[in-house]
């Protein structure tokens, strides 16, 4: 996928949510040993590749996904993050979307000159129940940072963040079920609840996915096919605009890009009836689909 980064690879895990983590669930169904082995990859310099003509394959605007088989703010990454903020400094153009269940390493590991934060890093938490989100969401909003979210997934309880929205530091909350093996349910009822806070105080709100253990109306649906979770995300109508999320984004030159001059995602048919589709880069054009179609 176009839209994520992995300058590392490999994770530990540390509370509920990740019981039954779907980077270990894949990384074994690929044949490799253990998640927990944590390492470097090759695409630490993702981010800075460039075409033939000398253009970015990231272009101005975009939005990569960090670390999303592993935690930006790992200990054990501890010695590869510096080269991961020089990465972010250089493309001041591309918007950083960094979640971590690990917020309380957060401020020990921010380079020297963070100040208030890099206009361009939207800092997220991972909260898949209320105990987490009391013990993390606060330290969040102690922390400088100048675009912050919350991430409900996998959401396997009930959570109430009135009181925190309260504070108009949160610009978006996404929230999607539990995946793969194990798979814990989530109740439409939390959902419903979560985004009726967000309503309330206008914060963007994303329902990517029911997972594959759904409960409706009391009712428990299995959707191994992730497609149709998303789908069934979206036919709930539960996704919510929000106030608009503005980043400030500068060309090499430090002048702000103006927003007609930013990247615009391109969508196939299909996409329109994805629940991830307000969060989403769009298509990257690689031709897989049409050639899946043949």
């Amino acid at each position: 996928m176009h839209d994520i980064w992995s300058p590392w690879h490999g994770c530990i895990k540390v509370s509920e949510g990740c019981k039954h983590c779907y980077m270990y669930f894949l990384d074994k169904v690929h044949g490799n040993k253990d998640g927990r082995m944590i390492y470097k990859t090759k695409d630490m310099n993702y981010p800075l590749r460039k075409n033939r003509d000398g253009s970015y394959k990231i272009k101005s605007g975009e939005q990569l996904r960090v670390c999303m088989s592993s935690d930006f703010f790992l200990k054990e990454a501890d010695s590869w993050r510096e080269e991961a903020w020089d990465i972010i400094r250089k493309r001041k153009d591309v918007i950083f979307f960094l979640l971590t269940k690990r917020i309380e390493r957060v401020k020990m590991c921010l380079p020297k000159d963070w100040e208030e934060g890099y206009s361009n890093v939207f800092l997220n938490v991972t909260c898949e129940n209320q105990k987490r989100a009391e013990e993390r969401i606060p330290i969040l909003l102690s922390l400088p940072a100048k675009h912050k979210g919350i991430m409900c997934a996998p959401l396997i309880g009930p959570i109430s963040i009135e009181k925190y929205l309260k504070e108009h530091q949160i610009e978006q909350v996404i929230v999607g079920g539990e995946n793969y093996d194990g798979a814990r349910p989530c109740d439409f009822e939390w959902v419903k609840s979560l985004q009726k806070e967000c309503v309330k105080y206008n914060v963007k709100f994303c329902f990517i996915e029911t997972g594959t253990c759904f409960v409706k109306d009391g009712k428990t649906y299995h959707l191994k096919n992730k497609e149709i979770q998303s789908q069934m995300a979206y036919k709930s109508k539960m996704n919510y605009e929000g106030k608009k999320i503005h980043f400030e984004l500068f060309d090499e030159f430090l002048n702000e890009i103006p927003e007609e001059e930013l990247y615009q995602s391109y969508f196939q048919q299909k996409c329109f009836s994805c629940g991830s589709k307000p969060i989403c880069n769009g298509c990257s054009k690689c031709g897989r689909c049409q050639k899946i179609t043949e």
